[in-house]
């Protein structure tokens, strides 16, 4: 089984939180401590329907408290995102319809900053950030795609790109409100429950447009 490719994009989020640096392997992928929090800045959403800020590591209260819940999707949806925007890179040009890449255009954008973002959630309480080669070691988590499933969608063109797209996109996302669920109902964290919410809104809105982009072909 080959490893996903890693788009440039994610690489070079990925490089700006040291998260390219080699990792030591931990069982079950869930976070553990190592060092001192870097200078990545935290995310700090924004009310519904809002854009999402950042904060820096130093500014968050030092009696925080988090728990596993919060931690392991803060954690896990660093590489699902990573996911994302590799499927939207390929969107650029292979997709045919403009509100596809136009779609993915908006994808790229919110998903990006938040991998930045969420690295430094894990960084300023001291936990481990996947980094790029860990990416490929996360295919069994809700809604990612399969290797192969990845290399159908970059061997496709024009509206069956299209098509397979935003299928996968919709389960992608789906994935995404299964790994937002824990936290909304057993989070202690208020920023991990706060990018929960976030994934919630944002997610949901996006599948209702997929929805109607597929039923538009």
């Amino acid at each position: 089984m080959r490893k996903l490719g890693v788009p440039t994009a994610v690489l070079a989020l990925l490089l700006l939180t040291g998260c390219a640096e080699e990792q030591h392997a931990h069982s079950g992928h869930e976070p553990s401590a190592s060092g001192s929090p870097q200078s990545a800045p935290v995310l700090q959403p924004g009310a519904p329907g809002e854009s999402a800020g950042t904060i820096a590591p130093s500014d968050v209260p030092a009696d925080a408290e988090w728990n596993q819940t919060d931690a392991t999707f803060v954690a896990m949806m660093i590489p699902h995102h990573a996911q994302a925007l590799e499927m939207t890179e390929l969107a650029v040009t292979r997709a045919a319809s403009d509100e596809v890449k136009s779609l993915a255009r908006s994808i790229t954008a919110a998903q990006g900053p938040e991998i930045v973002s969420m690295s430094g959630w894990l960084q300023a309480r001291g936990l481990e950030v996947p980094g790029a080669g860990d990416l490929p070691n996360h295919a069994g988590m809700p809604g990612m795609l399969t290797p192969e499933q990845l290399k159908e969608l970059g061997a496709a063109r024009g509206e069956e790109f299209d098509r397979l797209f935003l299928t996968r996109m919709i389960a992608h996302h789906e994935g995404a409100l299964t790994m937002a669920a824990p936290v909304l109902s057993k989070g202690s964290d208020t920023l991990a429950m706060e990018m929960a919410q976030d994934v919630e809104a944002s997610q949901k809105t996006e599948i209702g447009i997929m929805q109607k982009l597929l039923e538009s072909q």
